[in-house]
């Protein structure tokens, strides 16, 4: 689901994808807080770069992603980590490219691990808001790809079965 945001000044995004695994919990959720290695398993993500390192547990901690899905464009944002719960949540707030909150949520059902990631950004881009009432479609597809990609990349790098998402 997604807005419109009033004003037509930028362009909210809701996103949310669930990715159910056949992988052990730990293991899943140490391979997402390890988001220096996402370019080694994730299409789509150019590099992650530490930026500030954050206290013992990660909390404070900014990194920028650089992003570039099926469209000509790179996405680049830096994300300030303001939660951190072991095999709980992991939450962060973007700025760049985007701008908003991501929300990493960790459970399981059984033996199968499931990851939900909430994406609540606004495009800050000129050029994408002014591209909004064409491209949006494009936008949120491309969002999806991505996060599909993420998935397979992720259970790839477990050694485990996708069974949802």
């Amino acid at each position: 689901m997604a807005s419109r945001r009033a004003g037509g000044a930028a362009t909210e995004y809701h996103l949310q994808t669930v990715w159910c695994l056949d992988a052990p919990l730990p293991d899943v959720y140490e391979a997402i807080l390890d988001s220096g290695r996402w370019p080694e398993w994730w299409p789509g993500i150019d590099k992650v770069e530490p930026m500030v390192a954050g206290d013992a547990d990660g909390i404070g901690s900014i990194r920028r992603y650089s992003w570039r899905g099926d469209l000509p464009y790179p996405v680049v944002f830096e994300v300030r980590a303001t939660r951190i719960e072991a095999l709980v949540a992991i939450e962060g707030c973007a700025q760049g490219d985007l701008e908003g909150t991501g929300r990493w949520h960790f459970s399981h059902n059984g033996e199968v691990s499931v990851v939900r990631y909430e994406w609540h950004v606004r495009s800050v881009r000129w050029w994408m808001n002014l591209l909004v009432p064409l491209a949006r479609p494009m936008f949120i597809r491309n969002h999806a790809r991505i996060m599909m990609q993420g998935g397979e990349g992720l259970a790839r790098r477990l050694g485990a079965a996708l069974v949802g998402q």
